[in-house]
């Protein structure tokens, strides 16, 4: 603990806490930098709008006050969605706020990408009761970001060390089953493994921008017949006549949101049964985050007919959700892989994150990458079982990391130099 005096309490709405004050927890820093539509250029269209781009030391856009307020706003959480806000807020002895967790009771395991069903079931069927439980997390997102925020000083790791111990605690206290932290940095894994939790590992597939000056000096680090794919996917991708356009800062209007929520609605509910966000979260969001959002948009004979939203992080671009009114082969790669892969070379992004799952992405130079979670489980025999079981997990991830990155597409005389 810390030798300091330290007061943690829970609050179940972030509109009683300050967005200042929770941001300079969340290492928050924006500077905007406007680029004009001329200097911008992509090999996949020519009508691109008007862009901004977010550089500096910006956090991890998804820990924001901006974006977890949003999701509360909109009715996205809380009321009867089955996440119940219930953060964790640290003070100091002045009332300063020090440190947050973004948390949440949880009455099911929807919308984490973390699964755990098989415990929930396990556990009820020897006549225990998995739900409520705690969740740490950025609901329906999962990309890798701090969950353990505290204010940069002297005493921060000592925060977040009681951050940590208060999430015992709590779930103790309140007789929750459990306490789950995902897609946590790794330091923070380490961090909660020393504290009781059991520590879990996945992967994503994540783009690295090897300074590529253009999409083409990208496409020359692959292997031949990977390179020729590429270029016949973007040209069928758009073969109907189609155009792409970025829509960022003032150009996401409400008639936008319309186009891209029912893009959302018609994918969504396809793949997902109930799609999670709401028609009031895109506009909420989209007037607090408008210069850190992106939409890849693709318009034919004047009408929108699918795209992709995407987050500006600091130095990352990070792919959410995607939708499309009208079928055309290749045209979720263009929007969601490719134009992601451009728009972080023209703006010297060192990443692009396109979300959960995909090994379809490798062919498309996207790598895989280790992804982390911690539990803690109060039940002892429960513990065991499942401490039992990410032991052989993470064994098996690990190899399947060794095996994709084997068959990387970039030629194999490069990656000799490397």
């Amino acid at each position: 603990m810390t030798d300091f005096e330290l007061r943690i309490r829970i609050t179940q709405s972030l509109a009683e806490v300050p967005a200042r004050d929770w941001n300079l927890c969340a290492g928050e820093a924006v500077e905007i930098v406007v680029q004009p539509k001329s200097e911008l250029k992509s090999t996949a269209g020519d009508n691109l709008c008007t862009t901004l781009s977010t550089r500096g030391s910006v956090c991890n856009p998804f820990v924001s006050h901006e974006f977890l307020s949003s999701l509360e706003a909109s009715r996205a959480v809380g009321g009867r969605t089955g996440w119940q806000p219930r953060h964790l807020l640290a003070e100091d002895a002045s009332g300063a706020l020090v440190g947050v967790v973004p948390c949440y009771v949880k009455m099911h395991s929807r919308g984490e990408y973390v699964f755990d069903h098989g415990w929930a079931e396990a556990f009820e069927r020897a006549g225990g009761s998995y739900y409520p439980k705690l969740q740490v997390a950025v609901p329906f997102t999962p990309v890798t970001g701090p969950r353990l925020l505290a204010r940069a000083g002297l005493e921060a790791d000592a925060v977040r060390c009681a951050l940590a111990d208060a999430l015992v605690e709590v779930t103790t206290a309140g007789e929750l089953s459990s306490a789950h932290v995902t897609f946590l940095t790794k330091d923070e894994w380490q961090t909660l493994g020393e504290r009781n939790f059991l520590r879990r590992t996945d992967q994503q597939f994540h783009w690295e921008n090897a300074d590529y000056s253009s999409f083409d000096d990208f496409l020359a680090a692959l292997a031949s017949r990977k390179r020729k794919t590429i270029r016949r996917e973007r040209k069928e991708a758009l073969s109907g006549g189609i155009d792409v356009c970025w829509l960022t800062g003032s150009d996401l209007t409400e008639s936008i949101w319309d186009a891209f929520f029912a893009f959302y609605m018609e994918t969504g509910s396809r793949k997902w049964g109930r799609p999670y966000l709401t028609r009031e979260f895109f506009s909420i969001v989209g007037d607090k985050m408008r210069d850190r959002i992106l939409l890849v948009m693709a318009r034919r004979a004047g009408r929108w007919i699918a795209g992709a939203i995407n987050f500006i992080g600091a130095d990352t671009l990070y792919g959410r959700n995607w939708g499309a009114i009208e079928h055309h082969p290749f045209l979720h790669f263009e929007l969601c892989y490719y134009q992601a892969i451009e728009y972080a070379i023209v703006h010297r992004l060192r990443r692009v994150e396109a979300g959960a799952q995909g090994e379809h992405k490798l062919a498309r130079g996207y790598l895989p990458h280790t992804t982390y979670s911690a539990h803690f489980i109060a039940n002892p025999a429960l513990r065991r079982a499942i401490a039992d079981y990410l032991a052989r997990e993470r064994v098996y991830v690990q190899a399947a990391a060794e095996e994709l990155a084997a068959a990387a597409p970039f030629r194999k005389d490069l990656v000799d130099q490397d």
